[in-house]
């Protein structure tokens, strides 16, 4: 019996691909298109590397070599056609034509629709793909993520690490999967509520085999829950791994652990990324400018937000002892002046308000710190290489926050390098809001002149 396992390399090595593929290349020859809304029409021809920045990209003609492209909502028309590699990322990513060679995608919804080809590998990064039935891949097929629904054909292997994988197409070779529990799968998708957004399906957690599955390989897979796999279905053998629970007393090993430990490494390093990235982007198309002038007053005092930081969090802490105090003593002395059927409501109204505050303080700690220093970082870099660049609001983000995830996922420095990222997030934030409350503080009156 061969068993196999899922090589945290693919998640570094992919991640350091794609920032290599940002940070050079920018003296070779490429034809350059940015704006609003981006559309090559059919019959035009690109004779060229073709590089693309916009909200709305549509491709309905030909380009002849490489196409990168980064926006909001990327399509690839049914007469599209690339003829090199097709390497994008935004909210959401459609191929329904020809990409001939390799295609590298991330993003929040990934579709491969009906009649999309793909002559070489596909490798793609996301909250959802769906590849329908019809859509072909020549090469193999590699996804991270939260859940993929897989009609189509692929004609090598399938390697894929999420919380639902639901296969219903054909797999030429082997399949290797990483998967969640049944129960874990997110009640709706965060991309319902963002306009022009495809549908994104529904996959349940766990690994799925429909009846009309063929997979001429091995079946591997990784999961808590026995999969129900349909007679005939798998040409070669099945291997199920059974993820290691660690006891509760055993403390948590820096070092993540072979086999199954380095899935459940990856998966939580992806969990990160994906959230961040989701979060992110969210936060940049719905309130620009807390991210744009957090990073800008981070940029004007970095030491002096380092150590706001590090006053905020001690502050956090202090700030949730003092409204538990003030609700313990309001609560004391309305019994001390018989005024006890307040008592509920003030004790009610003190919780309400530590609740408040630790959630709104746990994202700011969790999500915007990280988004803020991200964005700031990216937009640095591309400053340098690209000034042009920097300016586009989402570009920037996704660049900071895929050297952010590779540094974090460094044993023992990546802790480090978190916890600093943190800081200098929470007091750009800290830097912020006083820069707000200046600006809206009243101006003294004018002293009159004394004659």
């Amino acid at each position: 019996m061969r068993t196999r396992r899922f090589p945290k390399l693919i998640f570094m090595l992919g991640l350091a691909f794609l920032l290599s593929l940002l940070l050079v290349g920018t003296a070779l020859a490429f034809e350059n298109r940015e704006g609003d809304i981006v559309i090559i029409e059919s019959g035009e021809v690109v004779e060229d590397d073709l590089y693309v920045f916009a909200r709305d990209f549509t491709l309905n003609g030909t380009v002849q070599g490489d196409l990168v492209t980064f926006g909001s909502q990327i399509t690839v028309g049914p007469s599209g056609v690339v003829e090199g590699d097709l390497i994008g990322a935004g909210q959401s990513v459609v191929i329904n034509g020809q990409v001939q060679d390799d295609v590298r995608i991330a993003g929040g919804v990934l579709v491969l629709g009906p009649g999309a080809q793909v002559s070489d590998d596909f490798i793609s990064a996301g909250f959802s793909l769906e590849t329908g039935a019809g859509s072909t891949v020549g090469g193999d097929a590699v996804f991270a993520g939260n859940q993929a629904l897989l009609a189509g054909d692929i004609a090598g292997n399938l390697t894929a690490a999420a919380n639902g994988v639901d296969i219903q197409g054909s797999v030429a070779g082997d399949v290797d999967a990483t998967v969640g529990s049944p129960t874990a799968a997110p009640p709706f998708s965060p991309f319902s509520f963002m306009p022009n957004m495809p549908p994104v399906p529904a996959v349940p957690g766990g690994l799925t085999v429909g009846r009309s599955a063929e997979i001429g390989g091995d079946l591997n897979y990784t999961s808590g829950t026995e999969a129900i796999i349909p007679p005939g279905a798998v040409g070669g053998v099945v291997n199920r791994t059974v993820p290691e629970v660690r006891p509760a007393e055993e403390p948590e090993r820096v070092q993540p652990a072979r086999g199954a430990g380095t899935a459940s490494w990856f998966l939580k390093n992806l969990r990160n990324f994906l959230g961040l990235l989701v979060f992110g982007l969210l936060l940049i198309w719905l309130a620009p400018k807390i991210v744009q002038n957090s990073a800008a007053a981070l940029q004007a005092k970095p030491l002096p937000g380092l150590g706001w930081g590090l006053v905020s969090l001690v502050a956090a802490f202090f700030a949730v002892l003092v409204l538990i105090a003030i609700m313990v003593v309001a609560a004391i002395l309305l019994g001390i002046i018989t005024l006890g059927d307040l008592v509920g409501t003030i004790v009610s109204g003190g919780l309400l308000a530590v609740g408040v505050f630790t959630f709104a303080f746990g994202v700011a700690l969790s999500y915007l710190s990280q988004i803020v220093v991200s964005y700031l970082g990216g937009k640095l870099i591309l400053s340098r290489l690209k000034p042009e660049w920097a300016v586009r609001p989402y570009l920037p983000f996704i660049l900071g926050l895929i050297i952010l995830v590779i540094l974090a996922a460094i044993p023992y420095l990546g802790g480090v390098i978190t916890f600093v990222v943190v800081l200098l997030g929470l007091g750009a934030l800290w830097l912020l809001g006083m820069q707000w409350l200046r600006e809206r503080r009243p101006a003294p009156a004018p002293i009159a002149a004394v004659d």
